[in-house]
């Protein structure tokens, strides 16, 4: 699993000697001075951060060594989110250093957002001196209560001779399983007592491989090769376990589609695991999903899932939820099975070692799918009816052409894509499209706002060299837009480019279908001027509300050599569809403002 690079399939960082056991050091060397050490061994490059007095140590420890580089946020919800963009594009886990009380408790958005979506990160946070511990004492927080529902495990280290220990132990739970987050608490003092024995071996390599390849379920694999065969109207469902598992598991699940001629579909976070340019592919499923991937599980008698949770995103209402289907869920999170929908081939592991079993089950030659052409041609009525379809008219920028221009600038690019959250996010999860897995970042479980620019700022940490865009709101982009700031000092050219309509764009929709169009308090009227904003930043920026200089100043934009805020001026009321509204099913569609889509009625007004 690309996640577990850090634990032995990770390059460990260069060093001229290679220990190989456990050496002795001078007794001058100090908890925080084996807690760099240790992440070296570990093969961690980067760290993001923000240091205060109780991390001080740390940072002192950090000033010498280049060979960890350390890019200073200006937030440290920022910090986590930037981590989560560069562990989401290298699979290999984001490294956070934060100091105690405001430091520590304002990570837990973030370590919320990484544990909904399976993020591996590893938070470092200082502590005040143990001796003061419990006394009230100055930017003191319980930190551990504070992170126990945000993390997947969470420490505090008393004692500098456990330090190594501890932060290997917290590399291989952040990796390992379905990924997420940790956080280690280390006290002033701690990080300040001399060490007299420490073991910054690199790690063996595969062992947590091994405990996650555990052995194949031969006989439920052939369960499922039997099902896949049998099924007349079947879709292949994957999700964000894919990505998390790595290219290997999305080349497994790209060939069992090819192989057997399923239709597939993807949820958010999975976008990329499968190329979207395949004939195949029928777009994202669920809320804002596409008709013809709604209907398809609507109407499939088996639905193959894969590294997916069955999200009530991506439901609807369980008791109506693919009433004729049979599940088989493949997911490395046993406790994900049988949660939501009872599965009738459970299989429980690494998604890449088990579609790789079930491609062996289904046998090597080629599938015989002739009896799926009549499904096909069910899904390609409903294709004709263009679910994505928009009026671009040439008097207003519609947001859909915003993206799908975008999309057009970007082709041939290899960009890695961020989002924030919103209808934004929706409309470029509908209209980009991505052919390989890592180049897709977003807040899916926890949809938090202010996400994007951090997180692409951690891919462009990582990837310097990359096309890097964050596609934000108004609303969205002003939660931590202080991290241009960031960009700036470590020379990351990130592009933004601003879908702005004023409003807090789903919130307004929601209340115009939901609640009556009584807009409470979703209207902004005192918006800053953007341009201004970003250029007081010391980014280059331009404004567009014209849609024939679009392209133009999307060009400029992407082309430029530094970072670039694009603040583009779309049509305010705009709402994002297809739709399927909150407790209904897949066959209820809402398609476009008076037109709405019942199985057994097809297209139809409201």
């Amino acid at each position: 699993m690309d996640s577990l690079l850090a634990l032995g399939v990770m390059r460990p960082a260069r060093s001229t000697a290679r220990t190989t056991g456990p050496v002795a050091h001078s007794p001058a060397r100090n908890g925080a001075q084996v807690l760099i050490d240790t992440l070296l061994a570990l093969g961690v490059d980067t760290v993001f951060g923000y240091p205060g007095g109780a991390v001080l140590p740390l940072y002192d420890a950090l000033f010498d060594r280049p060979r960890l580089r350390h890019i200073l946020v200006r937030h440290e919800q920022a910090a986590v989110h930037a981590a989560q963009g560069y562990a989401r594009c290298t699979g290999r886990p984001g490294v956070v250093f934060v100091t105690s009380g405001p430091g520590m408790s304002n990570t837990t958005t973030g370590l919320l957002d990484a544990l909904c979506d399976s993020t591996p990160i590893v938070c470092i946070s200082g502590q005040v001196s143990t001796s003061s511990i419990g006394t009230d004492a100055f930017q003191e927080c319980d930190a551990l209560g504070i992170s126990l529902t945000v993390t997947k495990w969470n420490a505090q280290v008393r004692h500098a001779d456990d330090l190594e220990a501890t932060l290997r132990k917290g590399f291989a739970i952040a990796c390992g399983g379905r990924p997420g987050p940790v956080l280690i608490d280390v006290p002033k003092d701690v990080q300040q007592q001399p060490v007299g024995r420490v073991d910054n071996a690199p790690p063996r390599r595969g062992v947590m491989a091994d405990a996650n390849r555990a052995r194949v379920p031969v006989t439920a694999l052939r369960d499922a090769a039997r099902l896949i065969r049998d099924a007349k109207r079947p879709v292949l469902y994957g999700g964000g376990g894919l990505v998390n598992s790595g290219v290997g598991a999305c080349a497994a699940f790209t060939e069992l589609a090819r192989r057997t001629g399923m239709p597939c579909t993807l949820t958010l976070m999975g976008l990329g695991a499968f190329p979207a340019s395949h004939p195949q592919w029928l777009g994202m499923l669920g809320m804002h999903g596409t008709l013809e991937a709604n209907l398809a599980m609507h109407g499939a008698d088996l639905v193959v899932c894969v590294g997916a949770r069955f999200d009530d995103r991506v439901t609807g209402r369980t008791d109506l939820f693919c009433p004729t289907a049979k599940f088989i869920h493949i997911d490395i999170d046993p406790t994900s099975i049988n949660k939501v929908v009872w599965t009738d081939v459970p299989l429980a592991g690494d998604c890449q070692v088990l579609l790789e079993g079930l491609l062996d089950a289904l046998g090597p030659t080629a599938f015989d799918a002739t009896h799926l052409a009549p499904w096909w041609s069910q899904i390609a009525e409903w294709r004709a009816q263009a679910s994505l379809a928009f009026e671009d008219t040439p008097d207003v920028i519609a947001p859909q052409a915003l993206i799908v221009r975008l999309q057009a600038a970007l082709a041939g690019r290899d960009a890695i894509v961020s989002t924030d959250v919103g209808q934004h996010q929706m409309w470029a999860a509908q209209h980009l499209r991505f052919d390989a897995p890592r180049r897709w970042l977003t807040s899916g479980g926890a949809g938090t706002m202010g996400y994007g620019l951090p997180a692409a700022i951690g891919a462009q940490i990582a990837h310097p060299d990359k096309l890097v865009v964050c596609v934000s709101g108004d609303a969205s982009i002003q939660m931590n837009i202080q991290e241009m700031a960031t960009a700036v000092q470590h020379r990351t050219p990130v592009k933004v480019v601003l879908s702005n309509n004023g409003y807090m764009g789903m919130v307004r929709q929601w209340q115009e279908l939901n609640h009556g169009g009584r807009y409470s308090h979703s209207y902004t009227d005192a918006l800053p001027d953007f341009v201004m904003v970003a250029k007081g930043f010391g980014w280059q920026a331009r404004r567009v509300d014209r849609r024939d200089e679009l392209e133009e100043a999307l060009s400029e934009c992407l082309d430029s050599t530094g970072p670039f805020f694009l603040d583009v001026r779309v049509a305010a009321d705009e709402n994002c569809y297809p739709m399927m509204p909150a407790g209904r099913g897949h066959d209820e569609i809402l398609l476009s403002k008076g037109r709405s889509w019942r199985s057994g009625a097809s297209a139809s007004g409201a």
